[in-house]
Formats: structure tokens, C-alpha cells, sequence
């Protein structure tokens, strides 16, 4: 066997013991990979550290610097996601619906783990703690297979949180990392199909493509974020240029930034001039459609590939369009189906907008950016899925749970 396989066959067998563990027993377990993770912040540190180094000596900048860097603030920020996972209920065992039938069988549908969960990533070391704690806690074993450029973060985080686990007495195996970062061995993990039960990328669109071309397992896509904020003509532009700001530059190399501003035409004259000129103070590049650039001279002309784009970084494509109806139409044409917003006092347009929107996440009023499973309520997430499947948007413990039928009877034959 190869050493993928046997990692496989670890997990295989532990997915079985945390399948019936008690909620007490995973949440022990939890707390000692939150105390350690802050009690170690150093180690997990100069781990950061030499990636970052190693990043920069390859030109790597912008973006992806921005998610490979680890601070205090982070690392605190990971293990309180870990005790907000804690809080929350354990979805293994509800029983979600129960009915009898005419022939007295009483019939259950209740929550399952998946088994083993496969999550190819890049170079998000958070990521490490977010999946390792929340498939515990739904019961889940995981194999972790991190970018090349985190490899030194991910062994120290996964490290420490082995060494908490071992202490708590989880099985062998709830928790481990695939250190070889080589193309053969993704091919290699994703056909594992005998041993991961569910395959969840977490990244770029070419790594979420490659995995959904070639995987023998089945797959939750996450990820590409193509978001718009739509600034309707019954819009408090003030709000509206508070958003798009925040939207688009309080982190911009992340899935839930906006990549394209609209804007009904019947505010276009009052609203682009200044809050263009706010975003371009804050160095944010404007592609512009021609009524744009007739507004705003400083704005580039945006090509057709523009609209399409998910930048991850300070450029904003902006169109002026002839209200509601073509904002809907461009988002669903363009739009990943991530997350999209519009700004306005007109409640029947924000209920349009919701109904008809195909994203998600849709928002009335607020940021793109709060997209997240910590912001939701979920403590973290394993990924933002864009499918249609049972996961969509956020995906927290009762996405990596499945269900079974439970069925009581008294002896009922057929």
C-alpha cells in the first residue's frame, strides 16, 4: 500500500470510532487544540514565517501573501473559532423527521457523519484548524492535503493539534496532513475513493476546476467568488458607498470581496463621481463601462473578461445599468453564484432581488464580506460551496453530516 493509502485506511478506521463519540468527549477534545494552539502561537509562528520567506523569495506578493500570513491576532482569532464550534450544538444523532406508517413502521431520518473527508487547499494555514475542528466535531475524520507554500504552518498547527488529540484519546488518525505537496500525490488522493468519502478544494479556480475534472470522488466545490454590489436607484448612497468600500477593500484577496460595482443610472451622476473617488484614494484600480468613464476619468475602460473576473485584489469593475432588471441579469450571467448584494430603500425591489438572484448568499443592505461561518454563527467553516447541492453558502457541522433511516417495528413482514 502506499503511504496515501494508508493514511486512508487510518482514517477509514477512526471515522467508525467518532461516528459514536459523545459530544462531551469531542468537545474535551476541542477545548485542549484551542489551549494549545494560543499556548504555542510562537512555534506556529516561526513556521509562518519561514513560509512567507520562502513565498517572497518565489515573487509571490499581493493576495496570496495576504492569506499565507499568520499574526497573534489570527491565531487567536483560530482558536476562538474552535470554542465557537465548541458552543454549538452537535448535529450527530438529531433525529430531523419521524413518521408511522399504515403498517405501524416508524420511520426516521437522522443525522450521520459523512466517514472521512478529503480537503485539497492552498495557502490559507486557518484552514488547518477550520476543517480539523469541525469535522470532529460532526464526527468526521479528515485527510489535509495543504498548498506547497504553507507546508511549514500546516505540520505546526497539524502538530499541536495531534498532540491535543492524543491527550483526549481520539483515535489515530481523526487528523492528518499528506506533507508531500506534489502534484502525483492530489492524483493520487483523488482517487482514494475507497477510503474518502466526500473531496472538499478550497482555493483557486484552477484548483477547484482540476479537482471536479479528475476526481473518482465526489465533490463539494468551494470557493470562486465573482460578487457585485448593486446600488439601486432607491438606494441612501451614503450606505451604498459605505458598502462597496468595505465590499471591496477590507480584504480584498478573499472570496467575498466585490469584484464589480453596479449602478442604476438614475443615481449614477450623484453616486459615481464620489464614491469612485473614494476607492480610488484607497488605490483601487476602476474598469469602467463607457457611461462610467464618461463620469469618472480616471477609470480604465473594462473589456468583456472583466466582468467575469475575480480579481483577489485592488481593481473594481464597474457598469452602469438600466435598473433592477439588468443588475439581475448581468449577476446571474457573470456572477460565480458566491455572494451578491443590493443597496436600497425599495422593499419590494430587495424582495425581487432576493427571489431572484441565484447566489448563496444575498444580501439587502450589508457587505459581501460577511459570508463567512464565523460571521453566520457557525465558529468557522470548511468552505463557501457554490453548488446546489445539500451545501450551499457556508458550510459548518450539519453540512458535513449526512443522514440514515432509522426504522422501528414489531415485527411487520412484507
Amino acid at each position: 500500500m502506499s503511504k496515501l493509502e494508508l493514511m486512508g485506511e487510518k482514517a477509514k478506521k477512526a471515522s467508525y470510532r467518532l461516528a459514536v463519540l459523545n459530544s462531551t468527549a469531542k468537545n474535551n477534545a476541542l477545548q485542549k487544540v484551542a489551549v494549545k494552539l494560543l499556548e504555542r502561537s510562537e512555534e506556529i509562528l516561526k513556521a509562518n514565517a519561514m513560509d512567507l520567506e520562502n513565498a517572497k523569495a518565489k515573487g509571490i506578493t499581493g493576495a496570496l501573501i495576504d492569506r499565507l500570513t499568520l499574526n497573534s491576532q489570527r491565531i487567536k482569532a483560530m482558536a476562538e473559532g474552535v470554542e465557537q464550534i465548541i458552543s454549538l450544538p452537535d448535529p450527530v444523532g438529531e433525529v430531523v423527521s419521524m413518521w408511522r406508517r399504515p403498517n405501524g413502521l416508524q420511520i426516521g431520518q437522522q443525522r450521520v457523519p459523512i466517514g472521512v473527508i478529503g480537503i485539497i487547499y492552498e495557502a490559507r494555514p486557518n484552514v488547518t484548524v477550520d476543517a480539523a475542528a469541525l469535522c470532529l466535531k460532526s464526527g468526521n475524520a479528515v485527510i489535509l492535503r495543504g498548498g506547497s507554500e504553507a507546508i511549514n504552518s500546516n505540520k505546526a498547527i497539524v502538530s499541536i493539534i495531534k498532540e491535543a488529540l492524543d491527550e483526549a484519546q481520539m483515535p489515530d488518525g481523526t487528523v492528518q496532513l499528506v506533507e508531500d505537496t506534489s502534484r502525483e500525490t492530489v492524483n493520487e488522493m483523488m482517487k482514494l475513493n475507497k477510503y474518502i468519502d466526500v473531496l472538499i478544494p478550497r482555493g483557486g479556480a484552477g484548483l477547484i476546476q482540476s479537482v471536479i475534472q479528475n476526481s473518482t470522488i465526489p465533490v463539494i466545490a468551494t470557493g470562486e467568488g465573482n460578487c457585485h454590489v448593486y446600488v439601486d436607484g432607491d438606494a441612501d448612497l451614503e450606505m451604498g458607498e459605505r458598502i462597496i468600500v468595505n465590499a471591496k477593500t477590507q480584504r480584498p484577496g478573499v472570496c467575498n470581496a466585490a469584484e464589480t460595482l453596479l449602478v442604476d443610472e438614475a443615481i449614477a451622476e450623484r453616486f459615481i463621481p464620489q464614491a469612485l473617488k473614494t476607492l480610488r484614494d484607497l488605490k483601487v484600480e476602476i474598469r469602467g463601462c463607457e457611461r462610467t468613464l464618461e463620469l469618472f476619468e480616471d477609470a480604465k475602460a473594462a473589456t468583456e473578461e472583466d466582468w467575469y473576473t475575480e480579481y483577489l485584489g485592488y481593481i473594481l469593475a464597474v457598469k452602469i445599468v438600466k435598473g433592477i432588471d439588468e443588475a439581475i441579469e448581468h449577476i446571474n450571467k457573470y456572477g460565480t453564484h458566491h455572494s451578491e448584494a443590493i443597496v436600497t430603500e425599495n422593499y419590494s425591489k430587495a424582495q425581487r432581488f432576493l427571489r431572484e438572484v441565484d447566489a448563496s448568499a444575498v444580501y439587502v443592505n450589508a457587505s459581501t464580506r460577511f459570508t463567512d461561518g464565523f460571521e453566520f454563527g457557525f465558529g468557522a467553516e470548511i468552505g463557501i460551496s457554490n453548488q446546489k447541492l445539500h451545501a450551499r453558502g457556508p458550510m459548518g457541522l450539519k453540512e458535513l453530516t449526512t443522514t440514515k433511516y432509522i426504522i422501528y417495528g414489531s415485527g411487520q413482514i412484507r
